[in-house]
């Protein structure tokens, strides 16, 4: 009796068999395939606020200096005082949460809560015209639900716990882009800044399963189209220096204008705005409804139909747009709405690209197009393998691989020029620093890779 109770204790023990380790496998596999699921319904919802915004403006124009400022305003009330911890972009949330040690903290930017107030005010900021994309609230979207589940489990590990949030925006960046590799990539290189082999199966599981769910319910797409278009040996290289350059001066500015911002701005100015944010978020709208009235409605919502129109060649925008929707982004973000900056970041990306291949008559545009994308995009995050893994997959073109990687790395050397530590990373510092000062005293968070 005896033997029959250790050999029945031995095979509950083992991986293979035990019962409790099979019953947090499959809650694990229902979380990823659950992240998929609402990163699907997330971009569907989206892209309706979107086609709300324009259905409402279409007719009246100037209907927007009314909506956008109005919007922004309720956002950032909403977020201040319904769903804290739902501001910006998500993505330095995230990070910040790997290295809070109080699960009280962790538990005011990844909830439930906050992932549901997340995904209704970047819709709210999306149906106001602000210039956002829904891949950064993804992410915190998708780590939101893993710590929920982590939660659920009581897992005793606390290294566990934060593979589950890192799995789980891993899996967000996949599902919002359909790009696996790019998931891995990104929890890699931009989340966690390390691959520790504890997690790393979990990164990858989470994001092969919510993969496998996205491809069922969406289909084997590629999220900015398909083209196969090449860069020839010669003065088409010249190109990859200029977007390279270019895009890492643009990007880093652009980076170095919202680490500043964030910090506060001295004297009056940053005193008022201090005391003021809704009123601040009002006039970041106001200033979001003359740029895209200016720019003829173009720099509203996302980008991501101008920056597919572009990697396709069936479209052509005015030289000022990649400025402008720039401009717009800022606006946008500084204003405290909860909304991301990668599509609009490629965007900015792809139609600078366009402006570029204007001095190559001899290159293909089209091939200019990503060399810009995934330049300024690097710019931006600075984080330049995720970059040219992004772009890649996104645009499923083999031929352009060296080019695009040459121009990422470049780019990602400029931008360092002029903003010296990478936007998501300085954010996430700051971030920690308010919630839990003495996570920043622990050994090597968030330092550069």
């Amino acid at each position: 009796m005896k033997l029959n109770r250790r050999l029945l204790r031995f095979w509950r023990q083992l991986p293979l068999t035990s019962p409790r380790l099979w019953a947090r496998r499959v809650a694990f596999w229902a979380g990823a395939v659950l992240v998929a699921l609402v990163a699907i319904a997330f971009a569907d919802l989206a892209d309706g606020a979107q086609a709300l915004f324009q259905l409402v403006t279409g007719p009246h124009p100037w209907l927007v200096l009314i909506i956008a400022p109005v919007g922004l305003a309720l956002s950032v009330l909403l977020t201040r005082t319904v769903f804290p911890g739902a501001q910006g972009s998500g993505i330095p949330q995230v990070m910040a949460s790997l290295h809070m040690a109080d699960p009280r903290h962790v538990s005011r930017v990844l909830s439930l809560r906050v992932a549901v107030g997340k995904v209704l005010l970047t819709l709210l900021g999306l149906a106001s015209g602000a210039s956002v994309g829904r891949e950064g609230p993804t992410v915190q979207v998708g780590a939101s639900i893993m710590q929920a589940l982590g939660q659920a489990l009581r897992l005793p590990r606390v290294e566990t716990q934060r593979g589950l949030v890192l799995a789980g925006g891993a899996a967000g960046v996949a599902a919002a882009f359909n790009t696996p590799l790019a998931g891995i990539v990104f929890a890699i290189e931009e989340l966690s800044h390390n691959f520790e082999a504890r997690t790393s199966g979990m990164v990858i599981t989470a994001v092969v399963i919510g993969g496998i769910a996205t491809l069922a319910l969406s289909g084997n797409y590629t999220y900015f189209g398909v083209t196969s278009v090449g860069l020839p040996l010669g003065t088409g290289w010249m190109a990859v220096i200029l977007c390279g350059v270019t895009g890492g001066l643009l990007g880093g500015l652009f980076s170095q204008i919202l680490i500043t911002m964030a910090r506060g701005l001295g004297g009056p100015a940053g005193l008022w705005i201090k005391r003021n944010p809704i009123v601040f978020a009002a006039l970041c709208g106001l200033v979001i409804a003359v740029i895209g009235l200016v720019s003829h409605g173009a720099t509203y919502g996302t980008g991501y139909a101008q920056a597919r129109l572009l990697v396709e060649g069936n479209a052509r925008l005015p030289a000022s747009f990649f400025l402008l929707k720039l401009l717009a982004t800022a606006a946008s973000y500084l204003s405290g709405i909860p909304g991301g900056i990668f599509a609009p970041s490629l965007s900015v990306g792809a139609s600078l690209g366009s402006f570029l291949a204007t001095f190559f008559t001899h290159t293909p545009a089209r091939a200019i197009v990503l060399l810009g994308m995934v330049g300024y995009f690097s710019g931006v995050v600075q984080a330049p393998i995720t970059a040219f893994v992004i772009v890649l997959e996104m645009t499923a073109n083999q031929q352009m691989t060296i080019p695009i990687m040459t121009t990422s790395m470049l780019a990602f050397v400029v931008s360092r020029l002029v903003c010296r530590r990478p936007l998501y990373g300085t954010l996430a510092r700051r971030f920690l620093l308010e919630t839990e000062p003495a996570a920043i005293l622990r050994p090597a968070p968030l330092e550069d890779p």
